[in-house]
């Protein structure tokens, strides 16, 4: 089932369930609690396809795939490590942007680079679970564009900048609740070429793995988010591109890059 958060002309945004791939059934509450069908089906073409949800609490895994942990070491000069456990970090949800919204690139940003990510929704609340029950409070899975100003990343004592920036974290197209990791390939397109490709399993530590070590020691709740991390190494962009996120039963995530608006500058 592809749950979908979207808006019609004249109306607030509501959730529906994806058909045919061409046509959404509205329905009346949300993924995480009561709902049920409106009677309305709309167009796929028609409408807005907004970001999945706004999480409560936004997780990410960071260096969870071994090439890229080597490109990381390389970036920052420092030998390659690769982690021991599966630690866990934090986004911001004011980064978050949807399916064909536009990336926006600072005035002062030098090398904006892109990372391809599972993301991981939470449906049920969850303390406590052993790696075999790790995936019962799983509701569905989505994709990521992690995007990271790589010189920012190196030089700022956190990454409030270069993870963070408005804009910086486009997420979708909509939640599928029924996916087969194990078959899944992940392929990014840089203005039609294919630039990364992996298999999405290859993980440094797996989903349950992550689930079960966070949820000894903080509480997950519905509508919380895991990105899982990336692998390979991307192309610097540049205005004007163009990056797709294509995994495997879950669709294509697209957005453009274009330049910050003269006036709205940001300043270092």
């Amino acid at each position: 089932m592809k749950w979908t958060h979207f808006s019609a002309p004249g109306a607030a945004s509501a959730y529906g369930i994806l058909e045919a791939d061409d046509r959404i059934r509205e329905v009346r509450g949300t993924p995480f609690g009561a709902h049920e069908p409106t009677g309305a089906v709309h167009k796929l073409a028609e409408v807005k396809i907004e970001v999945p949800l706004l999480p409560r609490t936004f997780y990410a895994a960071g260096l969870n795939y071994v090439k890229h942990i080597r490109e990381y070491a390389q970036l920052t000069g420092n030998p390659v490590a690769e982690p021991k456990q599966a630690d866990i970090g934090y986004r911001a949800v004011n980064a978050l942007v949807a399916h064909d919204e536009a990336v926006v690139i600072p005035s002062d940003a030098k090398q904006v680079e892109y990372e391809g990510e599972l993301v991981v929704v939470i449906g049920k609340q969850a303390r406590h679970l052993s790696e075999a029950d790790a995936l019962s409070c799983v509701l569905g899975y989505t994709i990521g564009n992690d995007v990271s100003e790589r010189l920012w990343q190196a030089s700022d004592r956190t990454f409030w900048r270069s993870k963070n920036t408005d804009t910086f974290k486009p997420m979708g197209p909509w939640i599928e609740t029924e996916f087969d990791l194990g078959a899944a390939e992940t392929t990014v397109r840089l203005n039609g070429e294919v630039r990364t490709h992996f298999r999405t399993a290859d993980m440094l530590f797996d989903i349950r793995t992550f689930i079960s070590r966070m949820t000894h020691y903080l509480t997950l709740y519905p509508g919380d988010v895991i990105w899982m991390g990336t692998d390979g190494k991307s192309p610097q962009l540049k205005v004007g591109d163009v990056v797709e996120v294509e995994i495997t039963g879950l669709g294509c995530l697209r957005n453009h890059f274009v330049a910050e608006a003269a006036g709205r500058k940001s300043t270092a």
